[in-house]
């Protein structure tokens, strides 16, 4: 290999390289790595325990 065909392999290289890895990528907001659900729907029969109620019931 002669000193032009190494230097223009390089300069392709070069090219190359840049047009892969010269700009950055856009940054990622941190409100779009984050998503907010439910857990589960909730469950009207589950909340509708009352202790007073049971003491009412069950001591007087």
């Amino acid at each position: 290999m002669d000193d032009g065909t190494s230097q223009r392999s390089s300069e392709a290289e070069a090219v190359a390289r840049k047009a892969r890895f010269g700009t950055l990528p856009e940054p990622v907001r941190l409100e779009d790595t984050v998503e907010e659900r439910a857990a589960g729907t909730p469950d009207p029969a589950r909340t509708a325990y009352n202790q007073d109620e049971w003491l009412v019931r069950y001591c007087l």
